[in-house]
């Protein structure tokens, strides 16, 4: 199984969009600090996950979430 995700930042309201294939561990890696790129934003709190047991379609969701539509799609409708 593969999850899109979106968790929110506490500190500064900011979102983040990824993917894992396991939802509680990737969010305590953000949480601790261990994902370098989420790291500033610290404590996340989980907003939204999907599950897609094709691994490319969970891809090719997580790129569209990303970008232009997608992304406005996601903060309208998602979270």
């Amino acid at each position: 199984m593969h999850f899109v995700y979106i968790i929110q930042s506490l500190k500064d309201g900011s979102y983040y969009t990824g993917i894992t294939e396991d939802v509680q561990k990737r969010l305590s890696e953000h949480n601790s600090g261990i994902s370098k790129y989420s790291s500033t934003k610290r404590p996340y709190q989980l907003m939204w996950y999907c599950t897609f047991q094709d691994k490319k379609k969970a891809f090719a969701f997580e790129k569209y979430l990303k970008q232009g539509s997608g992304f406005a799609f996601a903060r309208k409708h998602l979270v």
